[in-house]
């Protein structure tokens, strides 16, 4: 905040001097909304942290829009088998259980895959499918101590901010999708479950994964691997 306001007061100074009064706000109000953009958008830990709730959000906004008589949604899940990551969303529904991460990349850039790696643009994605799949495996694994039977789950990448295919992109078990279009995408699955077992696998992952704020409450603090 400081450091803001020295800039905007430095550049209001050497402008309004070569100019105007008007022209030296102008410059201390385009200084100011520079540095925060800046600061929002830097390289970093924390700015990575906070691009990735903000599109956990907004893929839970989008879920909101899934017919609640066929499917049912958690958000920010602990995972007690991968206690560095969490599950961002698990969709039980008619056509199925889907185990979807939130992740987001620059505005416009393409992902694709030469079916040797993912990449975004011209950089490769690492680690990412692998970090998701491993995450849907803990999910079918504990959900079936749970059930006592075996239960498959799909991972899906929500995605932000990039291009895909209409259609998504599948890469190593995983389907990524725009975030604006999973629920046409769940939706359009085969019905492979009865409400019945909808309602008994969302009452098993209720109590196999507890909400993330009640898992930090408790004085762990995992880390978002996959958001």
């Amino acid at each position: 905040m400081m450091m803001r306001l020295a800039l905007a007061v430095s550049n209001a100074v050497i402008v309004g001097g070569l100019g105007n009064w008007w022209a030296g706000m102008a410059a201390a109000l385009a200084t100011s909304a520079v540095h925060v953009v800046y600061l929002r958008n830097r390289p970093g830990p924390v700015t990575s942290w906070r691009h990735g709730a903000m599109a956990e959000r907004r893929t839970g906004r989008v879920l909101a829009a899934l017919d609640p008589g066929k499917f049912r949604v958690l958000h920010d899940r602990a995972l007690p088998g991968l206690p560095a990551t969490n599950l961002d969303h698990l969709v039980v529904g008619l056509t199925g259980v889907y185990a979807i991460s939130s992740r987001r990349w620059t505005l416009g850039i393409r992902l694709w895959s030469d079916h040797r790696r993912l990449w975004a643009g011209s950089r490769p994605v690492v680690n990412l499918q692998v970090a998701v799949v491993r995450a849907a495996h803990t999910v079918g694994e504990l959900l079936a101590d749970e059930l006592g039977h075996e239960l498959s789950v799909s991972p899906v990448v929500a995605v932000h901010g990039a291009r895909v295919p209409r259609g998504g992109l599948r890469f190593g078990g995983v389907v990524f999708q725009r975030a604006r279009r999973l629920p046409r995408l769940l939706d359009a699955h085969p019905v492979v479950l009865t409400s019945a077992q909808v309602t008994m696998i969302t009452a098993a992952a209720e109590r196999a994964f507890p909400p993330m704020l009640d898992h930090r409450e408790q004085g762990l603090s995992p880390r978002r691997t996959i958001a």
